[in-house]
């Protein structure tokens, strides 16, 4: 493992069958952060020009409510929607079908300048409540055969409003990624007879080596094929196959892990750290799926500075993803972190 440490060398990924090129030789040490200046927090509670506040107008004209915890809406805009005519395309190799589904939009808080790393555990469990009920209520159309509950956090990721929010789309196909990840989690389930997670995490937990945060429910770690600089992935410790089946105890814990893993990634570049984040499990097609063991992944793309970002360019858009910093480095920088976070010094 040394000179894997040291030269380039391919990691496998486990969940998708798919290998990342590391290139740990081109940055000697594993920290190259910038000094800049904090970034500031907005402390606006409401912001009357906001389409996602507390009673405000949207821009489709629908008003919203004047909500106290995390509230939940059909998109305005929505990229899937329900009630499209079945149709099917075929003519030589161009093939299309018709797609149908849901997309919702969850506001986490009605206080427009709050995160979930200075939300509230008890914020964030309301949260978390919300992501299952809305699971099981589009999970359980019959038109829907995948729910993906996301994050895109900052205007470098796309999002298009500061108010903290997610969204959830819900779908009759089911995603490539969770193909893939069925596929693999499958044949696992079928020779070993256990979940392809919980033999993972039993790895990870013996190594110590790319572990940043556990309570007594969740593992927070540095996945082994991380391909994003600060790329981390929450795994529950019980087979979980989807976020409903989540015990109230487990939701807290899980609302714990998410505060405090996000907290240390704003404590990186004293920012508030951009990322993607999503939840995969099994999908909602009516098959047990005993192979699925639910988790969630952040991909933050922030990889020298709160300005300096990596973009999935060249190499990696032609051939293959690629990393500098290995997965050990970024979980030493994480781990280091303090679990308070910065703006409250």
């Amino acid at each position: 493992m040394q000179d894997f440490n040291d030269n380039p060398h391919r990691r496998y990924n486990i969940l998708t069958g798919e290998w990342v090129l590391v290139s740990p030789h081109r940055t000697k040490r594993p920290w190259q952060g910038k000094n800049e200046a904090p970034a500031e927090f907005s402390k606006i509670s409401y912001d009357e020009n906001c389409y996602l506040c507390p009673g405000n107008m949207r821009a489709s004209g629908d008003q919203n409510p004047d909500y106290d915890k995390p509230f939940s809406f059909t998109n305005d805009f929505s990229a899937l929607l329900k009630g499209i005519p079945e149709a099917t395309y075929r003519e030589g190799l161009l093939k299309a079908d018709s797609e149908t589904g849901i997309c919702k939009v969850v506001c986490f808080s009605p206080n427009h300048s709050l995160t979930l790393p200075i939300m509230k555990v008890e914020e964030i469990t309301e949260v978390v409540k919300l992501w299952k009920h809305e699971f099981s209520a589009l999970g359980s159309m019959d038109a829907i055969n995948y729910v993906q509950i996301f994050e895109n956090k900052g205007a470098v990721m796309g999002c298009s409003n500061p108010h903290p929010h997610g969204q959830i789309w819900a779908q009759r196909s089911i995603p490539e990624e969770i193909k893939k990840k069925t596929k693999q989690q499958k044949e696992y389930w079928e020779e070993h007879k256990k979940s392809l997670l919980t033999s993972y995490l039993d790895q990870e937990l013996a190594l110590k080596e790319r572990v940043l945060i556990e309570n007594h429910h969740f593992v927070a770690l540095v996945p082994y094929w991380a391909v994003w600089p600060f790329e981390t992935i929450i795994i529950p410790r019980r087979k979980v196959q989807r976020i409903d089946q989540l015990t109230i105890e487990e939701e807290k814990s899980f609302a714990e892990i998410i505060k405090e893993l996000t907290t240390k990634y704003d404590n990186i570049f004293k920012t508030s750290f951009p990322y993607s984040s999503g939840i995969h499990q099994a999908p909602t097609d009516g098959l047990d799926h005993e192979e699925w063991h639910m988790h969630m992944s952040f991909y933050p793309p922030l990889l020298r500075s709160s300005t300096v970002k990596k973009f999935m360019v060249g190499y990696e858009m032609f051939a293959n993803p690629q990393r500098d910093i290995t997965a050990e480095q970024a979980a030493k920088t994480i781990r280091e972190q303090s679990d308070t976070h910065y703006s409250y010094n």
